[in-house]
């Protein structure tokens, strides 16, 4: 079975929409969710960096596309950070000013207890008392705010029914948009949030693309180092293209099966790999690669579309300067490079440049296989799963094609809202013009919304970092697994579909667990096969 190109990889995991999680789940099976090996694009220099856009565009284009064939050893990691929103807290000027409550009648009263509170500690750490004389400019300073907010506060709610009351524009700005302002709690928040969970995480991916030979590895890992704290969980996973097969290491799974449906399990699945068929040969002959083409001309026409001016040429120095500032073992990596070039789209741009790659995808793939996207009858998601007909590989393309097509005609007619973000994309050349890394930014709030749970959300962004090199024959692809099991083959695996039958002929002979019998016992498809198991 043939390869895929590293974009998808890269991207899919920080779409939110659910169009795109479903184009994960459909490209899984068919494709390879890899990055993809360097190419060579010429010499470069300093000079190149005052190029124009439109030669940014066609450089990377080139190279995105000569790489869709070559082999490569690959490490990703992605950070999550938040701290913007106590950046902006800190470096406020008093130009915009911040919500104190969470209503707006309550504003005023809310900051002046707040400001006071701040004064009152701060004598008692200076061992003094709050009505010195030390402190009267700063409760002079409390109280005439407290005025000064109640006068706007009340000219504010005068305005909405007489427009010729004026209000003053920081506090119309505040009072206008309360819902939507940051708050010194949220600020705290996010102050906890990121010193105790994000920073101490950290997500990596690490692995080698070989198209040619038709397999593909990812040793999936996320690790959490605080001062007392060490934990580090992987996943290692072996993709066979050429069978369609899926290998995902089985000790990951056998506590859990073990405890809740297969209590003779015992360590049979110990330095095991779990094999998930893909194809089980009810999908259309030559489906696997015709998705692989539908995807890449989605791909080029939907790069085609796009501005030139979302390109340009920038300089490894300038990467220090971004803010929010890149992680900085991140930008440590970058900073070698001799070209980079960075691609940068306003959201909305980019919602629209996936809703037509989505479509061109779609339609490509329903033309070539009518009786792919076939109207499915109304079924709900759990009748899906009882139905045995369901896991047919192409009963599931079905299924996955028409919520990828509901959710094209979903998000056509729903109108959202979007902030003003970006989405950014760095790409690195060393001196023989081979790429070297991606590097992607995506913030996480990309819709207004007064939603609770949005708000907290503010100022989060992820940060990917994509790392290319050659592939080395010394090291062992999955470093923590023995050298015996490094390939899977019929020796080191558990076939998932011969498993199966045999765990159901368990319970049919009265054996299992209470959690599995209530489970199989849901099924219809299993009652019909074994009966009720006691």
């Amino acid at each position: 079975m043939k390869t895929v190109h590293h974009t998808i990889a890269q991207r899919l995991p920080f779409k939110t929409k659910n169009n795109l999680l479903v184009t994960s789940a459909f490209l899984t099976g068919a494709l390879l969710l890899t990055g993809c090996q360097s190419t060579s694009l010429g010499q470069y220099n300093t000079v190149a960096v005052k190029q124009a856009p439109s030669m940014a565009k066609k450089t990377l284009e080139t190279a995105l596309q000569k790489q869709r064939r070559q082999s490569f050893s690959y490490h990703s990691n992605l950070e999550i950070g938040n701290n913007q929103q106590f950046i902006d807290a800190d470096t406020n000027t008093g130009t915009e000013k911040m919500a104190a409550s969470d209503y707006v009648d309550e504003h005023c009263e809310e900051a002046h207890d707040q400001a006071y509170a701040a004064l009152i500690l701060q004598a008692e750490q200076q061992n003094k008392d709050v009505l010195a004389v030390d402190y009267d400019t700063k409760r002079d300073s409390i109280r005439q705010s407290y005025f000064e907010c109640v006068d706007a506060y009340h000219a504010w709610d005068d305005h909405q029914y007489d427009s010729d009351v004026k209000v003053a524009p920081d506090y119309q700005a505040l009072f206008d948009n309360y819902e939507d302002k940051q708050r010194p709690l949220d600020v705290k928040k996010a102050q906890l949030l990121d010193e105790y969970l994000l920073k101490p995480l950290s997500i990596d991916s690490q692995g080698i693309y070989q198209p040619m030979a038709g397999k593909a590895t990812m040793l999936a890992s996320a690790q959490y180092q605080a001062r007392n704290h060490h934990s580090s969980i992987n996943q290692p996973i072996y993709m066979d293209f050429k069978n369609g097969d899926i290998y995902l290491w089985a000790d990951n799974f056998a506590i859990l099966n073990s405890e809740l449906l297969d209590d003779k399990l015992g360590t049979k699945w110990q330095n095991k790999w779990l094999k998930i068929a893909i194809d089980d040969g009810t999908l259309p002959k030559g489906f696997g690669g015709e998705v692989i083409k539908s995807h890449f001309a989605a791909l080029d026409a939907t790069y085609d579309a796009a501005p030139v001016s979302q390109f340009n040429y920038v300089t490894a120095n300038s990467l220090a300067s971004l803010s929010p500032k890149l992680p900085a073992h991140q930008l440590s990596a970058m900073l070698p490079s001799d070209q980079i070039i960075r691609r940068v789209q306003r959201f909305e741009d980019y919602q629209a440049s996936q809703q037509k790659y989505m479509q061109i995808f779609y339609d490509r793939i329903s033309e070539k296989y009518p009786e792919l996207v076939q109207e499915p009858e109304p079924i709900t998601a759990f009748e899906s799963i009882q139905n045995p007909k369901a896991f047919t590989s192409k009963s599931i393309v079905q299924k996955i094609l028409a919520m990828i097509k509901d959710q094209m005609n979903e998000e056509a007619t729903t109108g959202e809202t979007v902030a003003k973000t970006e989405v950014q994309e760095l790409y690195g050349f060393d001196k023989r013009g081979q790429l070297k890394w991606e590097h992607l930014r995506r913030q996480l709030d990309n819709t207004n919304t007064a939603d609770t749970e949005a708000n907290n959300d503010k100022g989060m962004r992820i940060d990917v970092l994509q790392q290319y090199s050659a592939i080395s024959n010394k090291d062992l692809v999955f470093p923590n697994l023995p050298s015996n099991v490094q390939t899977p083959n019929t020796s080191n695996s558990i076939d998932l579909r011969k498993y199966a039958p045999e765990l159901l002929q368990y319970y049919q002979d009265g054996n299992g667990t209470a959690v599995g019998k209530m489970v199989f016992n849901m099924l219809p498809m299993v009652r019909e096969r074994i009966g009720s198991v006691e």
